[in-house]
């Protein structure tokens, strides 16, 4: 079954598939006129309820949301979902459309016809927590590096370039699973085989167009063709949130043992010059590193003094961060507006984070957090080298 150039798939006499850019003109035009021609029973767009809602009616930040973000470790996803967000902004910036405009006109369209609307794609939270989880330390780093390091590209082509060639969507899709592969696999295999999986729920109620991105198509139709399986239990294993890994709490709880227990060792040894080196060593590591990274994304100085003493403390315990300290220290003394919420909530490039209020505070908890971990391992490999070096 091949994709025509308009990125339009009947798949069966049922079911039609219109492969969209979410951030142009034309899709939404194509949207308008592929829903009066076609006169589906059944509208179906990618998109789970949060995101409609998010399209309907813009979110807003303030700063008891930003203190639950910090406090359930929610930042590095925020800054994530921004960053993609941004990135679609910013190519609508040369189209005049927001990201998302075209799956809005598909909802809006098949509610002035009375057409059902079907949400097919899985909720973006697991999505982004799948995708954060599924990747490693290398994979995370490189992702945040890409974005805040980006660099403008000349001769930039056009949406519709891109939308009009299937070959160049592919290598798209696939540069991005290059730069991290277990995100590659959640934001576009699993998604792929979710909107598929919903896709065959629904298909039995009618004729249904179903409007998603183009990047997904042919990745829909392949899974549209595998054998039949139980689509029940597939959706619900791609539903499901990862359990969180067990062996960084290991570790990091395994940490605080180790220097208590050289403590104990040395004191035992009655070697009070090698307790205070080792705490010296347990203290600088941790403080500056953890000031550092805080540093890096240009906090405020209470908040880099902030994580600085904390890093010491919280390193000992796993249940708090000392990025945590920081960022609270940072709503405190540079706390943002109702404006900059605002802002953050459309941001068109991701290194405007470093002069939003709210991007500042996410990106000094992440930063400090991960200074914090670095210079706890740091530390505890130069105890260790101390030790039996």
């Amino acid at each position: 079954m091949t994709i025509d150039s308009d990125n339009i798939v009947d798949f069966s006499p049922n079911l039609r598939l219109v492969g969209t850019a979410h951030v142009s003109s034309k899709s939404v035009e194509m949207v308008r006129k592929e829903i009066s021609e076609y006169e589906p029973d059944i509208v179906a767009v990618e998109l789970c309820k949060s995101r409609l809602s998010s399209l309907k009616e813009p979110e807003s930040l303030d700063s008891e949301d930003l203190l639950k973000i910090i406090k359930e470790g929610k930042s590095p996803m925020i800054l994530l979902q921004s960053a993609l967000a941004a990135q679609q902004r910013k190519m609508g910036l040369t189209t005049g459309e927001k990201p998302g405009a075209e799956l809005l006109e598909a909802v809006q369209s098949a509610e002035e016809s009375n057409i059902p609307v079907e949400m097919i794609d899985r909720d973006v939270v697991v999505t982004l927590r799948r995708a954060w989880r599924g990747m490693g330390i290398i994979e995370k780093w490189r992702v945040l590096s890409t974005l805040l390091l980006e660099e403008e590209e000349e001769g930039e082509l056009s949406i519709d370039e891109i939308l009009g060639d299937s070959d160049m969507l592919s290598k798209m899709m696939e540069d991005a699973r290059d730069v991290a592969p277990g995100a590659g696999e959640v934001l576009i295999d699993e998604r792929d085989a979710f909107l598929a999986g919903r896709l065959q729920q629904i298909s039995g109620n009618g004729k249904v167009l179903a409007v998603v991105g183009a990047g997904h198509l042919e990745g829909i139709v392949n899974n549209l063709n595998d054998p039949p399986m139980d689509i029940t239990s597939r959706l619900a294993d791609l539903s499901t949130e990862p359990p969180k890994k067990i062996w960084p709490k290991v570790i990091m709880a395994a940490v605080p043992l180790f220097l208590f227990g050289s403590i104990g060792y040395m004191a035992y040894n009655g070697d009070m010059e090698e307790i205070w080196q080792t705490a010296e060593t347990w203290l600088v590591l941790n403080a500056v590193l953890a000031g550092l990274g805080v540093l890096i994304v240009r906090g405020h100085p209470l908040s880099i003094l902030a994580g600085a003493l904390a890093s010491p403390i919280t390193s000992l315990n796993p249940a708090h961060a000392a990025g945590w300290f920081a960022g609270y220290a940072q709503i405190k003394v540079d706390g943002p507006t109702g404006g900059d919420a605002q802002e953050f909530l459309v941001l068109d490039d991701f290194s405007l984070l470093w002069k939003n209020r709210v991007g500042k505070v996410l990106m000094v908890t992440v930063m400090g957090n991960m200074g914090s971990s670095i210079g706890a391992w740091l530390a505890g490999g130069a105890i260790f080298m101390q030790l039996f070096g």
